[in-house]
């Protein structure tokens, strides 16, 4: 398969979609997951009727060749890659070490800030903990609609393996980075980062490299003075479809990266002021006003 195609999903269970082998074929009729979920099943938007959707294909304006995004987080978690590159950014080389998943996280007020997806702790030959840090995994969300082809390809995935999805194209499934940005790891950043950052505990950020790329650029740093390793992984073919491979390490310090983040890059005034003249010249041409104006107000008292 091409992934030039109008094909949106790259892998289901865990295996690429023109993957008819009884090892994929097996994946898909037990909704197994390959990448280490905390069950053996898929258990992604719904546990008796998972959406087994790991990556899509993105077809993004004037290229050839489609990207591949990874869409469940779960897929991060391939092989623990990510456990031994966060480790690596933590502890000394000689460390013993391991990690725990999903463990949550409170302010001053016992107010919840959150679950950290896997905190790597450092200990001794007696078991107590020396050292920790956090590793956050940041898939993307979608949008439009990715259940409805998921379905359509299930049913018939001998003859849908290389189908182009032209129905509803105002719903073709799309990674939404942006949101993936403001709604998810803005957040993380500000309220767990927060805390961990007062700790003085390093943090690590595992996503791949095209979701970076649409962040504003990070003053970067040297490793030993970083708070924050980015892991920036890419999705490379392989004979079970594609793997994770690492790109590259950005290592920023945690306040100018926070600040960079979050800071919005104003657009021209002018198209906000253009904005706002059509939308009075339609109210004085007498289209009614979005909301009562103070002459109005006075006159319903």
């Amino acid at each position: 398969m091409t992934n030039s195609s109008r094909h949106p999903l790259a892998e289901v269970f865990g295996f690429r979609v023109d993957d008819l082998s009884e090892t994929a074929e097996r994946h898909r009729r037990l909704r197994l997951c390959p990448f280490n979920n905390k069950v053996p099943n898929c258990t992604k938007d719904k546990a008796n009727s998972p959406l087994g959707v790991c990556s899509i294909y993105h077809h993004a304006a004037g290229q050839q060749e489609a990207d591949v995004v990874i869409t469940c987080p779960v897929h991060f978690r391939e092989e623990w890659t990510i456990a031994d590159q966060a480790a690596s950014f933590f502890f000394d080389a000689d460390a013993t070490w391991t990690s725990l998943t999903e463990i949550r996280l409170a302010d001053r007020n016992g107010r919840v800030a959150g679950n950290i997806d896997l905190v790597l702790v450092r200990y001794d030959d007696r078991g107590k903990i020396l050292d920790f840090g956090s590793l956050e995994i940041q898939a993307v969300y979608i949008s439009g609609n990715i259940r409805k082809p998921f379905e359509y390809y299930m049913d018939d995935r001998q003859n849908r393996a290389n189908m182009d999805w032209n129905e509803l194209a105002d719903y073709y499934p799309r990674p939404d980075f942006l949101s993936s940005s403001r709604k998810r790891l803005v957040p993380q950043l500000l309220f767990k980062g927060g805390i961990l950052k007062s700790w003085n505990k390093k943090q690590a950020v595992a996503l791949q490299t095209s979701f970076f790329n649409t962040l504003p650029p990070l003053p970067e740093t040297d490793p030993d003075r970083a708070d924050i390793a980015w892991l920036l992984y890419d999705m490379r073919p392989d004979k079970r479809g594609y793997s994770l491979g690492l790109n590259r390490v950005v290592y920023t310090e945690f306040q100018p990266a926070l600040v960079e983040i979050t800071t919005p890059q104003p657009g021209d005034i002018q198209y906000f002021l253009s904005a706002l003249q059509d939308r009075l010249d339609q109210t004085l041409e007498g289209s009614p006003p979005d909301a009562p104006t103070l002459g109005q107000l006075s006159t319903l008292e």
